[in-house]
């Protein structure tokens, strides 16, 4: 597991002072990058392997509102990994409170730069060893 750090910015807010929704969204990707950069596979190298891993689905739950200046903790892991999936699982906490305030899962396919599906075993069997090795069982 990872965890990333942030403070809600004051853009990131609607007219009633709440963070508007499209914005976790954003957040898991920020801790998503910050955490395949920690273990070693950064966006950038894996496009760089010809590696593309596109989200196919989003699920998510809305718990708690938060507003500008909040700091809040997104933990992130790697909660399921086949051969060409991978799902990340994500839980937002109010660092001042502890509350929960979101929870949500992103699903992503690998493909190369075409747009087709690779199995990371066969072509990347390193990174499959990985991705493997940090899924919490």
């Amino acid at each position: 597991m990872s965890e990333y750090i942030r403070k809600v910015n004051y853009h990131e807010t609607d007219k009633m002072g709440i963070t508007h929704h499209s914005n976790y969204i954003k957040w898991l990707e920020e801790a998503r990058i910050d955490y395949l950069e920690k273990i070693g596979c950064s966006y950038a190298k894996l496009e760089k392997d010809g590696i593309i891993s596109p989200v196919i689905s989003l699920e998510c739950a809305y718990k708690r509102p938060t507003t500008f200046g909040d700091t809040v903790r997104i933990n992130v892991e790697i909660e399921e990994f086949k051969r060409m999936e991978l799902i990340f699982k994500y839980e937002i906490t109010n660092t001042s409170t502890g509350e929960l305030v979101f929870t949500g899962r992103t699903h992503h396919c690998f493909t190369n730069e075409h747009g087709m599906p690779i199995a990371l075993k066969r072509s990347f069997p390193e990174l499959d060893a990985l991705l493997k090795s940090l899924v919490k069982e």
